[in-house]
């Protein structure tokens, strides 16, 4: 990613992020404006709701207050007196449609009455207001169905101050039957905090949870509630039913008249609407005008950009052409020495390969020849005493060994300086059976070493291919090496060596080791999983490997054998002794 290109992300980030801000702020401010609206029209609901319903009740306020001046409560005692008292309570509350009426005398004693409800007013707090000449009021539930009522008793004057009461009982069915399921939600509490009166039936009774955070039913569990706040107002947040919003600006007022608090639920979906369209419009503009001025600022730059390619293209063509002929004449003398130089890299490639092995074998073959060396000075020491005593039959047996051993280390530095050597030596026959020999002679030791156990399955009879001897020997000295290398973090260490007869003959070196993990680089130069720094090689031997067995017409190749491990592969093409010819 290019400086340009980081900076001019940075700018799309940093005006994104303050068209975010704005807009967040924008929401903020239109939603509690949009709430201030509602604010004012749920106050304005919730009075008229309010006025609505005092209204209601004022009627059977006056009711009882003007019953109590009917005269036909002064004779009670006459024969028909508690007869007319009665019709004239029914009569009353039929055509006010009170739930009940009752006169009572001051002890409390109902004395006349319409409607089909039981009241014993005795010793109440509303009777008792009554009886000093002041209007009481009661609200509450009656009987065992729990009946809503609200009460008034008037106080009923004689001669001599108050001879009784009138009671009038209303029903808050009734109140509420003319505006059930009104806009918006409005709802009465009692001091307790419980719900007596709304315009939504399911929402009757609910009280106060036990924390007091809410309004519940009294079930458990209770419907889901929170209360958030956006300034100065109280948003809820509901599920309690399909009849009342989920997301309900809460307002409240106290009606001292009727002793209830009024609530009212204002939805507030369309001040969200209103916030998010204000914030809509506000980031479409802003994107919009961000886009154009990106888009401007870009094919300024690009004009810029082509400008300046342009330029500098012209500029380089005529350098490039100038400079053509003169790489062209040079090009054909490069190319030769080239090739000149390739050819002996590639030789010297092979003979540091062979070099880089020996010095990986070094401290072995030391030790491999002093072996010998060592057992010849102790034979002939022992040869020398035998003789002295006169025991030449052991004698001979110690020169025996002498000359085994003499011949033990000779072959080794035969091998050594056939293997060191450099001449480049002609494709013939060779025995592959032979050739392995050779080369796990040269390991032997730093096998022995490390540990690995050699499985060489050696064929009974010689088997020749088309090769050099030398360089085949390299080859599997350094496929064995690589094994080796391979295993050396592992406890048990196991090479396989096997020939197939073909055609082609193939020769399979097989490890136990961890495998091939990039098989397509492997014959790269340079390649090498070991770590870095180390003294194990550079990398070569399987591009060296590589590189001879294709000079012999063959092929290597690598892989990955199923029950763990690697399997390196040498393909040769078998001897004919016609081909020869």
């Amino acid at each position: 990613m290019t400086k340009m290109l980081r900076t001019r992300l940075i700018v799309v980030a940093l005006f994104l992020g303050a068209v975010a801000a704005c807009a967040a702020g924008i929401w903020h401010y239109a939603h509690v404006q949009a709430l201030a609206q509602l604010e004012k029209q749920g106050r304005a609901d919730l009075a008229l709701a309010s006025d609505r319903f005092t209204g209601e009740l004022r009627r059977f306020r006056e009711l009882a207050v003007l019953m109590a001046e009917h005269p036909v409560f002064d004779d009670l005692t006459a024969e028909d007196g508690v007869a007319r008292a009665d019709w004239v309570l029914q009569d009353a509350a039929d055509k006010s449609g009170a739930l009940a009426l009752f006169y009572t005398d001051t002890a409390g004693t109902v004395l006349a009455r319409a409607g089909d409800v039981t009241l014993r007013p005795a010793g109440s707090r509303y009777f008792r207001r009554a009886m000093r000449g002041a209007l009481g009021t009661f609200y509450g539930r009656l009987g065992p169905d729990g009946r809503r009522v609200y009460a008034f008793a008037a106080p009923a004057f004689g001669p001599v101050g108050v001879k009784g009461s009138v009671i009038a009982l209303v029903d808050m069915i009734e109140v509420e039957w003319d505006w059930i399921g009104g806009q918006p939600p409005v709802f009465f509490t009692d001091p307790e905090g419980r719900i007596f009166l709304s315009n939504r039936q399911e929402i009757l009774g609910w009280q106060p949870r036990e924390d007091g955070t809410a309004l519940a039913p009294p079930v458990d569990p209770a419907p889901e509630f929170s209360a958030v706040h956006r300034g100065s107002y109280e948003i809820w947040r509901m599920d309690w039913g399909d009849y009342l919003p989920r997301a309900a600006l809460h307002l409240a007022r106290n009606e001292p008249v009727i002793g209830m608090t009024g609530h009212a639920l204002v939805d507030t979906a369309p001040a969200r609407r209103i916030a998010w369209l204000q914030t809509s419009v506000f980031t479409v503009i802003c994107l919009a005008f961000g886009v154009v001025l990106l888009l401007l600022g870009e094919r300024r730059r690009t004009l810029a950009r082509a400008n300046a390619q342009l330029e500098t293209r012209v500029a380089e063509r005529t350098a490039e052409l100038s400079e053509a002929n003169i790489a062209l004449r040079h090009e054909v003398q490069e190319r030769e020495e080239a090739e000149a130089a390739l050819k002996r890299a590639q030789d010297e490639l092979v003979q540091a390969g062979k070099l880089s092995a020996l010095g990986q074998m070094s401290a072995g073959i030391s030790h491999e020849l002093n072996q010998p060396l060592m057992a010849i000075q102790q034979f002939a020491d022992n040869g020398g005493a035998f003789l002295a005593k006169g025991r030449t039959d052991a004698a001979g047996e110690n020169l025996n060994h002498i000359s085994q051993l003499a011949a033990r280390a000779a072959r080794i530095i035969k091998n050594l300086r056939a293997f060191a050597r450099n001449e480049s030596e002609p494709m013939g026959k060779v025995d592959l059976v032979q050739v392995i020999d050779t080369a796990t002679e040269l390991t032997e030791s730093r096998l022995h070493k490390d540990g690995v156990t050699l499985d060489w399955h050696r064929p009974a009879h010689p088997v020749h291919a088309l090769g050099g001897e030398v360089r085949l020997v390299q080859v599997f000295v350094n496929l064995i090496n690589n094994a080796a290398d391979a295993m050396s973090a592992q406890v048990e260490k196991r090479i396989g060596i096997a020939i197939e007869t073909g055609p082609p003959l193939r020769v399979t070196v097989r490890d136990i080791g961890p495998g091939i993990s990039d098989p397509d680089k492997m014959f790269e130069p340079f390649y090498s999983t070991k770590a870095v720094g180390s003294d194990d090689g550079m990398g070569l031997g399987l591009s060296i490997s590589y590189g001879l067995v294709q000079s012999f017409g063959g092929n290597i190749r690598g892989t990955n054998a199923e029950g763990g491990g690697a399997v390196m592969t040498v393909e040769l093409e078998p001897w004919q002794e016609e081909a020869a010819a």
